[in-house]
This record gives C-alpha cells, structure tokens and sequence, in this order.
C-alpha cells in the first residue's frame, strides 16, 4: 500500500452504503457522505440486513463488529446499552452494526450463529473472531481491543 493510499480510508455510508475515502487524520472530524451527505461515523450502530450486509462489510477499511441479537432475547437487549455506548467512544476505530436474527434469519444461519447475542468481529469482509454472550461495556471494550487491532 502506498503512503497515499494508507492516509485515507474507504467508509461505508450507513444510509446510502457508497464508499466514501476519508483521510484518517480526519475521522474525528465528522465526515459526511460525498452522495447523500448523512453522517458516516455518527458512533450509533448500523442496522444490517440480508440486503445491505455483504455491501456494508466489503465497502469499509475499518473492523465492523456486529451483534446478531433478536428482540425477545433478555441478554440482548441487556446489552444494548453498553453496545450503544461503546460504538460512540470507537467510532473512528471500528464501525458497530447490528443484525436482527429474526428478520434476517439466512443471514444468522450463513455466518453461523447459533446462539445469541453473538459479536462478530470482521475486517476486509473476512471474520477475525466470534464472542457469544452478552458482554458489559468495560467487556465489549476489552475485547474489541484485543482483537480489533490483530
């Protein structure tokens, strides 16, 4: 990768899905999307579906971590705060999303998660590493950590 290539990268709009080359230096800046002009680093969690996943994954340089959680789930919605939280204090280091199990069943079933809620850490459209469980924030905190930067 070139110096020039390595000083921006590609951020996936959360409303319209267009990649967008931001400089690195400047993500903590608010950057807008070139296309629709929506926030694309707003710290709250992306709602994924089976339309959107692949695209969403592909079109971004940084980890996206997403929690596959369902509704009715009681550690899921437990959860949701503190994964709310986190994706605000990360949001120049990792893009959070979440997936709904029941809308997006095939989806869950493709990536293999059997149990919920499960995070799930990918980068370059690849995956890098699962937790299930629900996590609380100084958790979820400390293992993006450890596996967000490997």
């Amino acid at each position: 990768m070139t110096s020039a290539a390595a000083e921006h990268l590609r951020v996936a709009c959360p409303q319209c899905l267009t990649p967008n080359r931001v400089p690195a230096a400047r993500l903590g800046e608010q950057p807008k999307c070139g296309k629709c002009g929506a926030a694309l680093l707003d710290g709250h969690p992306v709602a994924l579906g089976e339309e959107s996943f692949d695209a969403f994954l592909a079109r971004n340089e940084l980890p996206v971590l997403v929690d596959f959680w369902a509704p009715w789930c009681g550690p899921c919605r437990a959860m949701a705060p503190a994964f709310e939280k986190v994706a605000g204090e990360l949001r120049e280091q990792v893009r959070f999303a979440k997936v709904n199990t029941e809308e997006a069943q095939s989806l869950a079933a493709q990536h293999g998660v059997r149990a919920i809620p499960t995070l799930v850490l990918y980068h370059g459209g690849r995956e890098i590493e699962r937790v299930s469980g629900a996590l609380d924030a100084g958790g979820l905190r400390r293992w993006v950590a450890q596996h967000a930067s490997a």
